[in-house]
């Protein structure tokens, strides 16, 4: 979903099903840039989704939820991260630039990793940084992760997010 819709900034999608309804939930940091970028975006989206399922005696649904707080989520950050590395800003500046815009939320800790040919080195390397607290042996703790890969010009690279939430969230 996330190649094929070419749309930034969607958090997490969930479906919900029911006897006469489909309803499609998108969780979104920033959507005015979906309504911006195609004015007939939802529509054609509804149209795509309506020809996938395959469904005519159901009706479809389609809500766009938005996030209060939308650096506080890995999915979002990992593609802020990309967007950076694809314009072949400086892998440092980038993940510094990630944690600062994750501190203005009230997160506990993060932690972002980056592995592959950074930079366009020789050798392949990992790379990462801690701001706070990341338990991540304890199974109480609420982290929320995110892989995502990245296509640079130099090859593949891969970013893990970490990050650690206030138990209020839940």
């Amino acid at each position: 979903m996330r190649i094929s819709s070419g749309a930034e900034g969607i958090a997490r999608i969930e479906i919900q099903k029911r006897i006469d309804l489909i309803q499609v939930i998108i969780f979104m940091g920033f959507p005015k840039l979906l309504i911006e970028s195609t004015p007939r975006g939802i529509e054609e989206l509804q149209m795509n989704l309506q020809k996938e399922f395959h469904y005519v005696n159901r009706k479809l649904n389609i809500a766009i939820t938005r996030i209060a707080k939308p650096y506080g989520n890995p999915n979002i950050l990992a593609e802020f991260i990309a967007g950076q590395l694809k314009n072949r800003i400086s892998f440092r500046k980038a993940i510094k630039k990630a944690t600062e815009l994750t501190e203005q939320t009230d997160t506990k800790g993060i932690q972002v990793q980056i592995a592959g040919r950074i930079d366009g080195k020789e050798i392949a390397c990992v790379e990462w940084i801690r701001e706070g607290r990341v338990p991540l042996q304890t199974i109480r703790a609420k982290i929320d992760y995110c892989p995502y890969t990245i296509r640079t010009i130099y090859g593949v690279l891969g970013v893990k997010i970490w990050i650690f939430l206030h138990k209020e969230e839940e």
